[in-house]
């Protein structure tokens, strides 16, 4: 007897029905109807749904997330302060109608995030001096029309050494990796893995006190979207879910601490630490990232 190959959520419903399997019996074997995916969502985990008119007012506030970062890409040298970049960011912001969110947020004093070399996330702009060699990163979240997006990247200061580019490829690559496994029915433990498998397999570690979420008409809800885990386990993707992907590797250990300020977070080794982000939304047969650049 041949055994029948498995159907895809996407393919036509072995009933005949003439409509793809998830909107025929893949619902009646979950006894789910449709409209109710949305209702289970939000009772179970909290977890907001987006209609496309939210997904397109979070895709035009990304879009002005990505051109204030190519904004500061164009910026960065040796020589400007940290300051200099929250000028730009704020200025750019509100030149563009938008709000930047981080200004006053949980009383965090600056519009926009910088975290220097050991600095994990949160760095606060000052009167820093960036200098050659140096990695930054630049997170960046505006507000446009009531709608969140949310992206960062790190940046090379000039040249820079062995450690600084090793270091920020894999942060690269650790987003790009788990961007690869967003779709319908994988779960939020396969994104964590495909972070921790490759960032560890390279010999760095995975940030674990810090980590991705939810974002909308609010800067933070669920999920919570952690950087490391197990395959196959975590809440299941389905279409509709919009959340920040934002995985912070360090060159040494995991460990941090978080200095005096109460914001900004320090490898506690001292070692380079690079993050890269993007905000997405997962679609029918896969993602679409609402601040998209190229990794």
């Amino acid at each position: 007897m041949t055994q029948r190959a498995s159907v895809g959520r996407n393919d036509p419903c072995p009933c005949g029905s003439g409509q793809k399997y998830k909107k025929c019996c893949m619902l009646q074997k979950t006894g789910l109807k449709a409209e109710s995916i949305a209702d289970l969502y939000y009772r179970n985990y909290r977890i907001k749904l987006k209609t496309q008119k939210d997904i397109e007012g979070i895709r035009t506030s990304g879009r002005l997330v990505v051109d204030t970062l190519r904004k500061v890409e164009d910026f960065i040298r040796p020589g400007i302060t940290t300051n200099q970049i929250n000028k730009l960011v704020h200025d750019y912001t509100l030149k563009n109608g938008a709000v930047p969110a981080p200004l006053n947020y949980r009383g965090f004093p600056k519009s926009v995030c910088t975290s220097i070399n050991e600095v994990i996330c949160h760095g606060i702009p000052s009167e820093r001096v960036l200098n050659e060699g140096d990695i930054v990163n630049v997170d960046v979240t505006s507000i446009l029309n009531g709608y969140y997006a949310d992206a960062n990247m790190t940046f090379f200061v000039g040249q820079c050494g062995d450690d600084a580019q090793k270091i920020v490829e894999v942060a690269r690559e650790s987003l790009k990796r788990a961007l690869a496994v967003v779709k319908p029915d994988n779960t939020l433990g396969d994104v964590g893995w495909a972070i921790q498998e490759y960032a560890e397999g390279q010999g760095c570690s995975v940030v674990r006190e810090f980590i991705g979420h939810g974002i909308g008409k609010v800067f933070h809800e669920p999920p919570d979207v952690p950087h490391f885990g197990k395959p196959k386990t975590g809440i299941t993707l389905v279409p509709g879910m919009v959340f920040t992907v934002e995985p912070m590797v360090n060159l040494g250990k995991r460990f941090l601490r978080v200095l005096d300020d109460e914001w900004t977070a320090v490898t506690r080794d001292g070692s380079l630490s690079a993050q890269f982000e993007q905000t997405i939304v997962v679609t029918e047969d896969g993602y679409e990232s609402l601040t998209p650049y190229e990794l």
